[in-house]
């Protein structure tokens, strides 16, 4: 479990977060929502470290991060798994490579053992038979695949993806949406998701945090978030879910809109 107390950040005057309060709960798909500059970014960026916030507590499992010492906080990330929005493979490597690369980099496993781990990683993502492959001969939704299966490598106990549905056509996010599912409650991850798609709330969003211009302004799950009085999150909400709509029409029609003849 993740907790987040009373969190600040500001840059250059302008306060960007303003006293969050939030909890990521282990073994749940937890998705932090928001139009483009609400703050989610910078959020997802403090809580992984690339940013120092200006006040307030980031706990992980009661540890908290801002408190650590270089050597506690590099064993704290050892504890976490990310994937990035553009994958960010290495080109140069298979995608036995790329998935063997934190393995190598932060174990003492012999090659057999990370061999051997690197391949269970890519049977769990169904990408067995692709290992010898390099990321230029594979699908977008293959390379979101490889990039799962490297950030669960090191049996991380906090997962961060950012946007990971971004680029993918509405059928492929879905697999990755119900994939993200699956690992979280098999492996009992405390998963975080920043995004943006309406899909991957109403299909996993078991607990989401809406931030709105830098606040916390409502919590819920996919169940509550049709019902909510917050006139924000209700314009997030609709106008994000009808593009959805829109794009998956264009997607499995060929045409540009429902009127289109």
């Amino acid at each position: 479990m993740i907790e987040l107390r009373n969190l600040t950040k500001s840059f250059d005057g302008r306060t960007v977060l303003h006293n969050i309060d939030a909890t990521f709960y282990t073994g749940k798909t937890n998705l932090i929502i928001g139009q483009s500059g609400s703050g989610k970014t910078v959020l997802m960026k403090s809580l992984v470290g690339l940013i120092t916030p200006d006040s307030g507590e980031i706990l992980f499992d009661g540890r908290n991060v801002l408190a650590m010492n270089r050597e506690q906080t590099a064993q704290l990330h050892q504890e976490i798994g990310m994937l990035f929005q553009g994958s960010a493979l290495f080109d140069s490597e298979t995608v036995l490579g790329n998935v063997m690369f934190p393995l190598v980099m932060f174990t003492n496993k012999s090659k057999a053992e990370i061999r051997e781990r690197a391949m269970f990683c890519l049977e769990r993502v169904n990408l067995l038979g692709a290992e010898n492959k390099y990321p230029s001969e594979i699908s977008g939704g293959m390379q979101k695949r490889v990039a799962i299966a490297r950030a669960i490598a090191l049996n991380p106990k906090y997962l961060f993806c950012d946007e990971p549905n971004s680029g993918l056509d509405p059928k492929t996010s879905i697999i990755i949406d119900e994939l993200l599912s699956d690992i979280t409650h098999e492996y009992g991850i405390t998963t975080v998701i920043n995004t943006h798609d309406m899909n991957s709330v109403l299909g996993i969003g078991e607990n989401i945090i809406f931030i709105n211009k830098g606040h916390r302004e409502w919590v819920g799950d996919m169940s509550k978030i049709y019902n909510t009085a917050n006139e924000a999150l209700n314009d997030f909400v609709f106008a994000t879910h009808l593009f959805q709509e829109v794009r998956r029409y264009v997607a499995e029609t060929g045409r540009p809109n429902p009127k289109a003849k």
